[in-house]
């Protein structure tokens, strides 16, 4: 009875765990349920059961209500499909004018409103790209083809990769110094002489629109999120499920919209690299001490001029923090709007990977690396700058870099105009083609071949043991978890952490997963992102703990995770698809590297946030490193890393989602497949709300948790 007081949470937890188990033994799995594939799951079967919800009929295998709770919202797909439909093709029919047939033609307000913005946003990616490659759209679209034949002269000629890489060089170098500039010179270099120019310049021109943009309306809505509760309160659900909604899902209901290619990709980027924008805006306005507030009323401001004039610039760096993240975010849907057509680098990597050359994904998966490493120190640097608003500079000194670039320009034209002259069938100054580049392809084809064929034998016998011993054992079981005792499980864990409203939060999200036609689907992703969740965290976890016992290495791992952050998720498919093929293997290698990034850089923080008081006081008592770390380090630094475990289970969700272009049965495969649908539109949403719920669920639980311990311990 002492022990029960003395530990009351603990039997609470003891009790929840007997009552999961009791009812997933009593509940007895129904003889006629089996895991259906995807081949079979939309085959009409008369043994299926119906029901018809707002005039849509929905179709389902029907079981005991404890095992498997029927697809209530099954309704709910079709809705989106038929509401986006409504939308595109009959609601508000309205006169437009029609400049090709020069005549008015009737359009739906919706249709005419995207076909609108999809033209504006492929004319600001063709502008960008022909300054970078050349081109003629961008002056058609001011003149006709008829006067572009009068004046065959009227062409954007382009920049020769010479000048870019030069005057990377140059803003890296104003930015971050000289190693910085060293390295922008030579990854420019690289793309170059490798083939990969056009390419990459894609690539850049899809970036250099979607992230301004992002930017632009990220700030807005950030700054009035800050003067508006409301508009505060309106954002975060949506904000909370855009963090942990797979980006693939975003694609579908955006192709019905807006079709297919640049255009598309910008607009979905911008959707998925708002939000991060927007909550890094408002937590650095909300940053700004009260002081610097009052002073700026005390000054005369009106509310214009003390946002822009005091708040933004006070709250510079937490803004372009901001931007750094927009720029990720870019990028990693610059490989994911290859889907839809968009050109660069992601579609080479995506056709190379179709084709399973994997030494042509690796060329142009290090490229997509390379600029995303480039962009993403340049713009840390920039955030991390500090503004000399005192110093006494002369002409030369206030513009030496803008002069600098002006003689690069002249000396760059010269070299591409003597190297049309000097080279007969390609100006390799001005721009090196993809067939005539170097390639390694060859070499790291050869690379495979030999580990496979070396290392097979190794190789399959760890494969065929994971998958037998572990997985599929592991898969069968979350199979087996009985709908109302996984409810119960999750809602007990609400309650236990957080009360009621946890609780009922929690429950919520659950009863929308299993009252979905995917329940099953969910369970696989579940146990997916699990295992790939406990071998992260053991490595995260140890890795950040050694490193954190000197300087040096933690400040090489430190390095280490923001290089690897920076890399697309795509990225990590290539080395696992050579090694382990299409098996859940390779997804879960995949996910176990991805997902590991977070775990050991949140543990690394963590720790190097104790105090160092307590360091010297536990130094002078005399206690062993070991007893130092176990009773001071880890459980004052363990809030801090359990908000890294909240980041490692959505890198998981993430990359098992993304894992389904190498062959999954989870959500992933679904949404996949709902990309080549004509009606995947409903699915694809649905599903990604799905797997975002996953994701808020733990993140519900690990948050207040952490949030009661932080109480708890005195921390802020």
């Amino acid at each position: 009875m002492e022990l029960f007081k003395k530990y009351p949470k603990l039997f609470q937890w003891i009790f929840l765990l007997i009552v999961f188990f009791a009812l997933c033994f009593a509940i007895d799995v129904p003889e006629t349920y089996k895991f259906i594939r995807g081949q079979a799951e939309f085959v009409k079967d008369p043994n299926q059961s119906t029901f018809v919800f707002l005039g849509k009929e929905v179709r389902y295998y029907a079981f005991d209500v404890f095992w498997r709770l029927p697809p209530l919202l099954g309704w709910l797909p079709i809705w989106i499909n038929d509401s986006l439909f409504f939308l595109m093709n009959d609601w508000m029919p309205m006169e437009f004018w029609n400049e090709d047939t020069q005549e008015y033609k009737t359009r739906p307000l919706v249709l005419q409103i995207t076909r609108n913005l999809t033209a504006f946003m492929t004319f600001l990616i063709e502008l960008i790209r022909e300054i970078l490659l050349g081109g003629l759209e961008t002056i058609v679209a001011f003149t006709s083809w008829d006067w572009i034949d009068a004046n065959p002269w009227a062409e954007l000629p382009g920049l020769p990769w010479t000048i870019v890489a030069a005057g990377s060089a140059i803003l890296a170098y104003k930015l971050g110094g000289r190693g910085l500039a060293i390295f922008a010179g030579l990854a420019m270099t690289y793309i170059s002489i490798f083939g990969q120019w056009k390419p990459s310049m894609q690539t850049l021109s899809f970036i250099l629109v979607a992230a301004p943009l992002s930017f632009i309306f990220g700030l807005s809505l950030g700054i009035a999120a800050f003067k508006s509760k409301r508009v505060e309160k309106a954002l975060y659900p949506i904000l909370l499920v855009m963090q942990t909604m797979p980006q693939y899902a975003v694609l579908v209901p955006a192709l019905v919209l807006f079709g297919v290619g640049d255009h598309a990709a910008v607009i979905i980027t911008m959707i998925v690299a708002v939000p991060p924008m927007i909550l890094l805006t408002l937590l650095g306005l909300r940053a700004v001490p009260p002081e610097v507030i009052e002073a700026g009323r005390m000054s005369g401001c009106n509310n214009w001029q003390l946002m822009f004039k005091v708040l933004i610039p006070t709250a510079r760096r937490d803004i372009l923090i901001g931007v750094n993240q927009v720029i990720m975010v870019c990028f990693s849907m610059a490989v994911i709007s290859a889907f839809i057509g968009a050109k660069g680098l992601g579609f080479n990597l995506l056709l190379a990977l179709n084709q399973l050359n994997i030494g042509l994904a690796l060329e142009a998966g290090l490229c997509i690396s390379l600029i995303a490493i480039l962009l993403d120190k340049m713009s840390l640097a920039w955030a991390n700058k500090q503004v000399d608003y005192f110093g006494n500079l002369n002409f030369f000194q206030r513009n030496k870099n803008s002069l600098f670039f002006g003689l690069i320009m002249i000396v760059g034209i010269a070299l591409a105009y003597f190297g049309s002259i000097y080279f007969k069938e390609y100006n390799y100054l001005f721009e090196v083609p993809h067939n005539k580049g170097i390639s390694t392809a060859d070499f790291w084809n050869k690379g495979v071949d030999w580990i496979f064929d070396t290392f097979f034998v190794y190789i399959k016998a760890f494969n065929t043991w994971l998958i037998v011993e572990v997985l599929q054992p592991m898969r069968a079981l979350y199979l087996r978890m009985p709908a109302i005792a996984t409810i119960v499980l999750v809602v007990g864990a609400g309650y236990l952490i957080g009360g009621t409203r946890s609780a009922l939060v929690v429950c919520g999200l659950t009863l929308f997963i299993a009252l979905s036609p995917w329940w099953d689907r969910a369970l696989v992703t579940t146990y997916m992102a699990t295992f790939g969740v406990i071998v992260s965290c053991i490595i995260g976890f140890t890795v950040g703990t050694l490193c954190f016992q000197n300087k040096h290495s933690t400040k090489f791992m430190l390095n280490v995770c923001d290089i690897f952050q920076t890399f697309p998720s795509f990225v990590y498919l290539i080395p696992v698809m050579m090694l382990f093929g299409i098996t859940d293997t390779s997804v879960l290698i995949a996910v176990i590297v991805y997902a590991t990034i977070p775990a050991t850089r949140y543990t690394i923080e963590g720790l190097r946030s104790v105090p160092s008081g307590l360091h010297d006081a536990a130094t002078m008592s005399g206690v062993t490193k070991f007893q130092r770390l176990f009773k001071i380090e880890f459980p004052l630094a363990f809030p801090h890393m359990m908000l890294g475990l909240n980041q490692t289970i959505v890198f998981a969700l993430f990359m098992v989602i993304i894992g389904a272009f190498i062959g999954t049965e989870d959500l992933g495969q679904y949404i996949l497949k709902a990309l080549s649908d004509k009606k995947g539109a409903g699915i694809g949403l649905t599903l990604g709300i799905c797997v975002a719920f996953i994701g808020l669920i733990f993140d519900n639980l690990i948050r207040t948790w952490v949030d009661k311990r932080k109480k708890h311990l005195g921390i802020d």
